[in-house]
């Protein structure tokens, strides 16, 4: 009777001293605890508020990028192509080139600061190079000034380096996805929050294929830059008013490093015991384990063998994002041949982008509706793979409509067109006959990004949630640049026919066609793998998330917390029990 006594006296001591433990950061969780949703809400909303200006920043680069490098810069159509898609691809890169260069060679406030003057100088060299010069005299005899071509191209091309690394920086360590702490959140909240969020940015970027598109094609010209250049003085001048609550280290204790380590040194001990040894292990990459002959502990393994079971996924992400990547590059030539004038007013080409993003603007409310009903059951495992299997359909039937689109288009008679003070011969053909194209990729964004989000996200560990959006940003990267390299051999390969400067010269359907033969191929791969991840349930998920020690202290940490909760909030017991 003695030792149960004191046995329940020190549980109670224990529990008491955890209870105390929590309370003391917020005093009291009555009164601390307006103040902290408050502080919150306060973050989200600036997190959001930059995340919106820098992506305005980015549309605005983008959306007319080749009418300028056309019509300014005199460049080929395949070539401003494929500077669109480096610099698409370039800024989905240099998030996680920043990432790492925050967590180990220079500190967060100042690769921020190093950042935000990168933006700065970016978006105000754009404006500079795509000023016209020539259009300003001293008198009738002499031009002002003039700026050479090759210069001219330097700078462009230094002005897109440096915008993209400022908006990596932004990204990276003010915009990254632990800052809408989504740590407790189930597979439903987690898809409900990648949904809308996409839906804001989409919401941003339609805006801005209207707005910044029209004044850059025929108010002001290429002036239209100085909008970027404002809006990412905003985003700016915000990260600057609340640093202290926006710069801050991510809860992690994993790296990219660590990951390709790992990688790296199982590859080499299974080569060597391959030669020399015999040794057979449950997985490859337990070659890495301290105690099979590598160099990274139990835990750090575990969490790059979770990893290793999303490659797939990732892997036929690039093609999907290659033809994504078509709207800013195939599909923009298309409407730019093609007749924009609509009851007397010329419709800017970027503003064509806005039918790609209309179907995701109303289908994010449905899916909403459906994945409620979805994981409201419980005998069914919902897992959001249908979704990408359709949207990966949805965008080859997008570029096989896009080769019929073409041949269709050079059925009608050409007719002379102005873009930026720049005659063009372009096909008759209403610029409205491409729009099924368009809606079909919209249609394929709004059930591919969110679903790709979530299953990144949430099919590994929480210390490895971070890794894994960077190894999905650096194979959403790759897609970019696949797509600018089929673009060149394209045009290489077939002397300019598959990708020509004057459409209705070549067989651009050729390489649509093509895109889209390679596209179904990888619908039918990801189909074939994607039973992997079809089940989002806590017990079918096991193999992938809490079976890492550090993951099983946690929980263990979360019920001790649970219990205490129980004890002080439960009627059952009296106050002198509580006590």
């Amino acid at each position: 009777m003695p030792d149960a006594d004191r046995r329940d006296s020190q549980e109670k001591g224990f529990l008491n001293h955890m209870a105390d433990k929590e309370q003391r950061p917020g005093r009291s969780s009555r009164d601390g605890k307006l103040p902290e949703a408050e502080k919150k809400l306060h973050e989200a909303v600036c997190v959001l508020l930059v995340e919106l200006c820098e992506r305005f920043t980015f549309f605005g680069i983008v959306c007319n990028m080749i009418l300028f490098c056309t019509a300014k810069l005199g460049y080929r159509s395949h070539q401003a192509a494929m500077v669109n898609m480096c610099f698409v691809g370039t800024s989905t890169l240099t998030p996680v080139l920043v990432g790492w260069l925050a967590e180990y060679l220079v500190g967060r406030t100042k690769l921020v600061c190093i950042c935000m003057f990168l933006h700065f100088l970016g978006t105000a060299l754009l404006p500079v190079v795509s000023f016209p010069f020539e259009d300003v005299h001293i008198d009738r005899r002499q031009i002002l000034l003039t700026l050479p071509k090759r210069e001219q191209k330097i700078l462009f091309y230094f002005a897109l380096l440096t915008a993209s690394l400022g908006i990596g920086g932004i990204r990276a360590i003010v915009c990254p996805l632990s800052a809408y702490s989504l740590e407790d959140c189930g597979p439903k909240e987690l898809l409900s929050f990648f949904n809308w969020f996409h839906w804001l940015v989409n919401l941003n970027s339609a805006v801005v294929f209207v707005s910044i598109s029209y004044i850059q094609q025929s108010v002001v010209r290429n002036l239209g830059f100085l909008i970027p250049f404002v809006s990412g003085l905003m985003a700016m001048i915000t990260i600057h008013m609340v640093r202290g609550e926006m710069i801050c280290k991510p809860k992690t204790d994993s790296s990219l490093l660590t990951t390709f380590g790992v990688i790296f040194s199982a590859l080499k001990t299974c080569g060597v015991r391959y030669r020399y040894l015999s040794t057979a292990v449950a997985n490859w990459l337990d070659h890495a384990k301290e105690n099979h002959g590598g160099h990274y502990s139990e835990t750090q393994v575990e969490g790059t063998k979770s990893l290793a079971r999303l490659f797939p996924l990732f892997t036929f992400q690039i093609l999907y994002r290659t033809c994504i990547m078509q709207i800013p590059s195939g599909y923009y030539l298309q409407t730019m041949h093609s007749n924009l004038h609509f009851g007397g007013f010329v419709l800017p080409v970027a503003a064509m982008n806005v039918i790609s993003i209309v179907p995701l603007l109303i289908l994010v409310p449905i899916l909403e509706c459906i994945n409620s009903w979805l994981f409201s059951s419980k005998d069914t495992g919902h897992s959001p793979t249908i979704y990408i299997v359709v949207g990966h359909l949805s965008a080859a039937l997008s570029v096989t409509a896009a080769g019929f689109s073409e041949i269709h288009r050079k059925h009608f008679p050409q007719v002379e067109q102005t873009l930026s003070e720049e005659l063009l011969l372009v096909s008759s053909m209403p610029c409205f006959h491409l729009a099924p194209q368009y809606v079909l990729l919209g249609v394929a964004e709004a059930l591919v990004t969110p679903s790709c989000s979530l299953l990144s996200f949430w099919l590994v560990p929480e210390r490895m949630r971070g890794i894994s959006m960077h190894f999905l940003a650096l194979f959403n990267g790759a897609g970019c640049f696949v797509g600018a390299l089929f673009v060149q051999t394209a045009h290489a390969g077939t002397q300019g026919t598959w990708f020509p400067h004057l459409l209705h010269e070549g067989k651009l359907e050729r390489f649509f066609f093509f895109l889209a033969s390679l596209m179904m191929v990888n619908t039918l791969g990801f189909w074939a793998v994607a039973h992997r991840y079809n089940n989002l349930h806590e017990d079918c998920t096991k193999e992938f998330r809490g079976s890492l020690p550090g993951e099983k202290l946690l929980k263990h940490e979360k019920a001790i917390k649970s219990y205490n909760a129980v004890l002080e909030s439960s009627p059952i017991l009296s106050p002198v029990e509580k006590t």
